[in-house]
């Protein structure tokens, strides 16, 4: 992780959570330190924010689990993480972590005056929130519970819809629904900073979108890969199956610019069979990628979505993209076709303006080789190709997936479709210009 000159990022893993062993004995689960420091250099001036999406990879490789307790560099690092975040329910500054509540409430009368003054002040509204993991309280009981904090020198007034300051108390029941205990594990008390992106899961869904396919990308799915590409306000992005737009959308949404190509005419110009059920025979006049893009308000960002074969690439020698992020046909719900002719004929000049070019099947192998390719000639150093990739989970090997000289995998995480089969969401970040065309490739792990 670049952590630059004068910048030190020290992530630290706590989870002082206990679990319950096959004894019935509760032990605790303290994970090692990770500790990121950029070269030291008292001149220099520290990043005003952390290279986040390293910091967020970093922790990826911990075990699951739904409470971090991570230490930051500034409040505008944890700003900076919840803002992009889709996965994060929400980031506290925490003050007090304990097992018991005695323990908890002795902790919190023990804070520093400086630490609580700034933001117990007379014009400063609050109010406190209570949350449970694992287990359900009444509201009853959630004020009960609010009341035992009486102690705390808040002096301004109570907000319930829009606080100043929210305050956070978080009871933690393990993990397993059928087994809860009777008394919490441990529980947590802070200043609640931010709540994540889950928002955008809901604003984005299918259900009120206006104009779906029968592949389209799930919301959550398609933020995720907007964030494995990094995608920035201005950068380019292209998706070369593009479908109904769905990657486009949340590629939009974090501030990009999108365009997207796709050999079928029908889906492109809204003409396909209807998804939806209640839509007995035919499509609204107005479905298509645009129309979503008006939907979310992100028309300004869209550029066009054209019929295309990504088997055949129509853009300039010097034409550079920040981002690729698809998902191509595997083949199974939609064809993977490109143009092609079993047999060779003429066209004749008078049939020529519409004439539609017949097509042939397009195997995945021949898929991937050509937009690993695409990628490493049309991506700029450092930009990344997000795709996932259909996989036999007998026969995975990481050494099998889709591979080019140009670009380096750097994130690799699968989701299981069935018993036998997953896709795996691969991103490849190019890193340098490509001197010859070449292909390394194997895919005989994919379905």
């Amino acid at each position: 992780m670049d952590g630059g000159k004068g910048v030190q990022l020290k992530i630290d893993i706590l989870k002082a959570i206990n679990f319950i062993d096959d004894d019935g004995k509760q032990e605790e689960d303290w994970l090692e330190e990770w500790q990121y420091a950029g070269e030291e250099d008292d001149e220099a001036k520290p990043e005003p924010v952390l290279s986040f999406m390293e910091a967020l990879h970093a922790l990826e490789t911990i075990r699951a689990f739904p409470l971090w307790v991570i230490e930051l560099p500034c409040e505008a690092a944890a700003r900076q993480i919840a803002s992009r975040s889709v996965c994060l329910r929400c980031c506290i500054e925490l003050w007090a972590t304990t097992r018991t509540e005695e323990e908890l409430h002795n902790t919190l009368r023990a804070l520093p005056l400086e630490h609580t003054n700034p933001y117990f002040q007379p014009g400063v509204s609050f109010k406190i929130k209570v949350d449970t993991f694992c287990n359900k309280i009444t509201q009853a009981d959630k004020v009960a519970k609010i009341e035992t904090f009486g102690y705390l020198p808040v002096e301004g007034p109570v907000n319930l819809k829009n606080p100043d300051l929210c305050l956070q108390f978080l009871e933690y029941y393990g993990l397993d629904s059928n087994k809860i205990p009777e008394k919490p594990y441990s529980l947590y008390f802070g200043r609640l900073i931010l709540d994540g992106q889950r928002d955008l899961i809901a604003k984005l869904s299918l259900k009120t979108r206006k104009f779906i396919g029968n592949t389209s990308m799930d919301p959550q799915l398609s933020l995720l890969m907007a964030n494995q590409a990094r995608v920035m306000s201005g950068d380019i992005i292209l998706d070369p199956f593009v479908g109904s737009g769905s990657l486009l959308v949340a590629a939009a949404q974090f501030g990009g610019y999108v365009l997207g190509t796709d050999i079928d005419y029908l889906m492109l110009h809204g003409r396909t069979r209807p998804t939806r059920i209640q839509q007995k025979k035919h499509r609204e006049k107005d479905e298509c990628i645009r129309t979503n893009m008006e939907q979310y308000g992100r028309s300004s960002q869209y550029i066009d979505a054209v019929v295309a074969d990504a088997a055949l690439p129509m853009w300039r020698a010097d034409f550079k993209l920040d981002a690729v992020i698809t998902d191509p046909p595997y083949g199974i719900r939609e064809a993977a076709e490109r143009i092609g002719s079993a047999k060779s004929y003429t066209i004749s000049e008078h049939h020529l303006p519409g004439h539609i070019p017949s097509k042939v099947e397009y195997g995945l192998p021949n898929i991937y080789m050509d937009l690993l390719s695409f990628a490493a000639r049309h991506l700029r150093v450092g930009g990344r190709l997000v795709s996932w990739v259909p996989i036999v989970r007998e026969d995975y090997d990481e050494e099998k997936l889709p591979s080019h000289p140009c670009l380096k995998l750097v994130a690799n995480s699968e989701q299981i479709l069935s018993t036998y089969t997953s896709r795996r969401l691969i991103t490849l970040e190019k890193l340098q210009e490509p001197e010859v065309s070449f292909h390394l490739f194997n895919m005989t792990s994919c379905a």
